[in-house]
């Protein structure tokens, strides 16, 4: 006779995996399911404390979000579990792991929709999970409001500038003067698609209006320059650059990163994108930010000499030319902000430096760990791990990790 615990826990779901499916005890992948759900025999779930009523009409076929079934406490679980994985998965352990941040609902302040057109009908969405096919939004749980109120109108607007059986993107932000809109492979014809655009831009107090018809964007409305604001300091915005998912879980980040610098010095901060850690950290200390983006490393230089900051900004390629030992060990503390494939040539050269404090901010937990890896073989201890959910309900999981030598 088999053991009736054993029974119970080869049908019962026991973790969330990295793509979000449940798994059993005996290592079934199910999907849309939550800790504690029981799976029978004939492949019938019974929802245990843990599995939540989706918030959203559109779940689970809308490809925004993969974990709406799983209670606050699942979910928080799953954001922690991804990096203590990942990092296991590499042989390195955190001496802390902290609480996580978990970005609340409606709070997404940068989106990427679809759009398609099909004779009179305009469908604006995310993709359906694992297919091509959008779905056509009513109702969306993590956009900002301010956001998700543009998608009604913008079907209008569309069936003006969008060809027939095209596809186009829908890409906005929210910036210190409202939100942004980037509108591609759209095509503004007559004198009425193009005093639509500007009836919209009035009409919803656009920030900005840019389109793209395939030949680059065009700013089409913009009655102030639009800037997005760190640490008090206002920077240019180019058109849908990037920004952290979240006012909060920016907040969050920022928080970690501030916290681990050592009281003076000078900080390096590579990735540094528009100045997101540069300028909200390095207040009241030098600075050196280094990005291979022109437009936007040049953004951060003229933001931070309007407002006397002590930065030096370097337009440069991390990856083919990172910064050396001799040049790193100039800084009491290097700020890392990689990109998804994480940042191993810096980091390899990292090893090989003396910086004391590393504050490492991933959007990867599994290219973190590799990273990490490198780091703690070379001396680094690497003292606490902060996971972040900016992304809510999906299994896209950041973090700030803080190594010291």
């Amino acid at each position: 006779m088999t053991d009736s615990k054993t029974d119970s826990e080869a049908d019962s779901i026991i973790r969330i995996a990295a793509r979000g499916d449940g798994v059993t005890g005996n290592g079934r992948h199910v999907p849309l399911t939550a800790p504690g759900d029981r799976v029978l025999p004939d492949g019938t779930v019974v929802f245990g404390v843990h599995h939540a009523q989706p918030p959203c009409t559109h779940f689970p076929a809308c490809g925004g979000c993969q974990l709406q079934h799983l209670d606050e406490e699942s979910y928080a679980d799953f954001v922690i579990a991804r990096v203590v994985g990942a990092l296991a998965g590499q042989g390195v352990t955190a001496a802390t792991v902290l609480p996580p941040h978990l970005s609340p609902p409606m709070t997404r302040r940068r989106a990427s929709l679809r759009a398609a057109r099909a004779g009179k009908r305009v469908t604006i969405g995310f993709a359906e999970e694992g297919s091509h096919r959008l779905i056509d939004l009513q109702m969306c749980a993590v956009l900002d409001p301010r956001l998700f109120a543009l998608v009604d109108p913008l079907r209008s607007l569309l069936a003006l500038i969008l060809p027939d059986k095209r596809a186009a993107h829908v890409k906005m932000s929210l910036i210190d003067q409202g939100v942004d809109l980037l509108l591609e492979g759209v095509r503004v014809e007559g004198l009425a698609a193009d005093e639509g655009l500007g009836d919209f831009a009035r009409m919803h107090g656009l920030a900005r209006l840019t389109i793209d018809e395939g030949d680059g964007p065009q700013t089409r409305w913009e009655p102030d320059a639009a800037t997005i604001s760190f640490g008090g300091v206002p920077v240019a915005f180019p058109p849908f650059s990037f920004l952290q998912a979240t006012p909060d879980g920016e907040a969050a980040l920022t928080d970690a990163v501030r916290a681990a610098l050592p009281a003076t010095g000078a900080v390096a901060d590579l990735f540094c994108g528009l100045g997101t850690f540069a300028l909200a950290a390095g207040e009241g200390r030098p600075v050196y930010a280094a990005e291979a983006a022109r437009d936007v490393i040049l953004q951060l230089k003229m933001a931070a000499g309007r407002a006397q900051r002590r930065l030096a900004a370097d337009h440069r390629d991390l990856f083919r030319r990172p910064l050396t030992p001799e040049e790193l060990n100039r800084f009491a503390a290097v700020i890392l902000d990689p990109p998804r494939a994480g940042a191993r040539e810096q980091v390899l050269q990292l090893a090989k430096a003396d910086v004391p404090t590393i504050a490492y901010v991933s959007c990867n937990p599994a290219s973190f760990a590799r990273d990490a890896a490198h780091l703690t073989a070379a001396g680094y201890r690497l003292e606490s791990v902060r996971p972040v959910g900016q992304f809510r309900w999906s299994t896209h999981v950041e973090l700030v990790g803080i190594f010291r030598k």
